[in-house]
């Protein structure tokens, strides 16, 4: 697929979101191998567990792995052929005035989709190098130190471009809450989450306790920026939208919190095994559970609310299926992912974890079905959004 090019004002930050989502999608595709593939004495598949079961497993597991393989390779390259569009679009748009305007407006927020994206970035380099290079987790100690300084750099960067523009409302004001009715602002929540999540890794797979340390530790502070901005965000997007309804552009937004919740929990539960492997913290299954079964509930509530509001104003058959372009479109790209994830880990961490189903049984793989079905329906939506928006054809650029 060639790129429009030179888009100049017409581009968006939002843009990036197209890069996050085939970076997502390269995640669902690894769940498939995290699951559904034996990986004893790793804490992920490797390389190596990858070709044991190319050689000796069943041909159901040796289906999974070729499919969840490629699933990968695919979504990866996609990714990175968008990130590296985006890097050179978003350089041409530095030098319009419209770039000027942005920064001088709420829309400035839109720029927290850069380092969101770029700590997915690190996330696929990770799941890459695990399952395409022989032997690299002997060695993996040494790269996760690496790895913390990728996330921190990201880090530095979200916090910077975050602290501009909320210290301009804060110092100045004429922050607009009524042209803001939507949940467009926790965009930075998101990427906040994001960054945490990917320190938490570091946390749960280093047997380092001082390098464990360090990756819970940012972990959670980043967690608790999200947190407290994210309550207050949620309340003065919602309060605007009560008062003078949601801006049906940016309704796509209301489905924001079900990617938040995923990489929040799943951060959750990283530092939690972090804690128990390097420190000796006590867990026991039903506390995953719990967890777990709390965030799916959120996101089916808000997974919910968002479908009845956005059908009420005919926002898929303008935005997803019609022929209006909407860069925000492709903030529905996430919340498939994000979901798809989550009920991953109910599956198999809580239900599987706590004994109430059997891996592998009727019900097990009765359950993945509609858990494909989302993993499908999120794809043909990114081609679908792809064609629309930076596909060359449409233009003849």
């Amino acid at each position: 697929m060639s790129f429009r090019k030179n888009l100049g004002e017409k581009y968006s930050p939002l843009y990036y979101l197209a890069a996050l989502g085939s970076g997502g999608l390269v995640i669902t595709f690894f769940m498939y191998l995290m699951f559904l593939t034996p990986h004893k004495g790793y804490p992920i598949p490797v390389y190596d567990t990858l070709i044991n079961v190319l050689n000796s497993g069943s041909p159901f597991q040796k289906l999974v792995v070729v499919v969840g393989v490629l699933g990968v390779a695919f979504f990866a390259i996609l990714h990175f052929k968008l990130l590296l569009w985006n890097i050179r679009e978003y350089a041409y748009f530095k030098k319009t005035e419209k770039f000027k305007d942005l920064k001088k407006s709420p829309a400035e927020i839109q720029l927290m989709a850069i380092p969101l994206t770029y700590a997915m970035t690190v996330n696929v380099l990770f799941i890459i190098g695990a399952i395409f290079i022989p032997h690299l987790w002997n060695v993996v100690e040494h790269i996760f130190p690496f790895a913390l300084l990728a996330f921190f750099a990201i880090g530095v960067y979200g916090i910077k471009i975050f602290m501009d523009f909320i210290s301009k409302v804060v110092a100045f004001g004429g922050f607009d809450t009524e042209s803001n009715n939507s949940l467009s602002q926790m965009l930075s929540i998101f990427a906040f989450t994001m960054i945490a999540v990917g320190f938490s890794a570091t946390g749960a797979m280093s047997h380092n306790p001082f390098v464990s340390a360090i990756g819970i530790v940012f972990s959670i502070g980043f967690l608790s920026v999200a947190a407290v901005f994210g309550i207050i965000k949620l309340v003065i997007g919602f309060h605007s939208m009560f008062k003078h309804g949601i801006n049906r552009e940016a309704s796509i937004s209301l489905w924001i919190i079900i990617p938040i919740l995923t990489v929040a929990g799943i951060a959750f539960f990283r530092n939690s095994m972090g804690l128990h492997h390097n420190f000796n913290v006590h867990l026991h299954p039903t506390q995953h559970l719990v967890l777990f079964t709390v965030i799916v509930s959120l996101q089916l509530f808000f997974g919910l609310l968002g479908y009845m509001v956005m059908k009420h104003i005919n926002y898929f058959k303008e935005f997803i299926d019609g022929k209006s372009e909407s860069v925000t479109a492709y903030a529905a790209i996430c919340p498939g992912v994000a979901f798809f994830v989550m009920l991953n880990f109910l599956l198999n961490k809580g239900f599987v974890g706590t004994g109430l189903i059997y891996k592998f049984s009727v019900v097990y793989l009765l359950l993945y079905v509609p858990l494909i079905y989302l993993q499908l329906k999120t794809i043909i939506v990114l081609f679908r959004l792809n064609r629309k928006l930076i596909k060359a054809w449409r233009t003849g650029a």
